[in-house]
């Protein structure tokens, strides 16, 4: 499966005063953020400012070059998004969940989520280095809808989900 991991459409508004960053998706992100922030520079962040990095712009996704390595701080939010992902299905299902993420500098790799034997989301990455989304609620729709699915495929495969080995 290949992922268009730059959210789609571009016409979208930043942010919307809805987003709920308390629940959900949005919630272990935001938790992903801050358990990486060592120092507890975030802390004095509130969930929106958190997730405004993901969220790009018409003029944001301007700015950025055409073809440009991918910057320390976008693979971060890729990281962050997909251990929340990971975390999400760890939460419904009860069961260890990771992830493994490969991304070359130019910004092409391939992400893989996984719990014991069964792999839950695998996608391939083009383009790392525009990761966004339209809107926060976007970013929390495609969240949500990859932990369903995730979680759908747990439920069908639990003996292989179960690292019994």
């Amino acid at each position: 499966m290949t992922v268009d991991i730059t959210g789609g459409d571009t016409t979208g508004a930043a942010t919307s005063p809805a987003a709920d960053v308390t629940t959900g998706f949005l919630r272990d992100l935001v938790d992903q953020l801050r358990a990486g922030d060592t120092y507890g520079q975030l802390d004095r962040l509130g969930g929106e400012k958190l997730l405004d990095p993901f969220v790009l712009t018409p003029q944001r996704r301007r700015e950025l070059g055409i073809s440009c390595d991918v910057d320390p701080a976008t693979e971060g939010r890729l990281r962050a998004y997909y251990q929340a992902v990971a975390a999400g299905v760890e939460k419904a299902t009860g069961l260890v969940t990771g992830y493994v993420l490969d991304l070359s500098h130019e910004g092409f790799g391939r992400v893989t989520v996984f719990t014991g034997r069964l792999v839950v989301a695998s996608a391939v990455l083009r383009d790392a280095h525009r990761f966004g989304f339209d809107s926060i609620d976007h970013l929390a729709e495609r969240g949500e809808a990859l932990v369903r699915a995730a979680v759908a495929l747990v439920r069908t495969y639990p003996e292989v989900a179960r690292d019994d080995s």
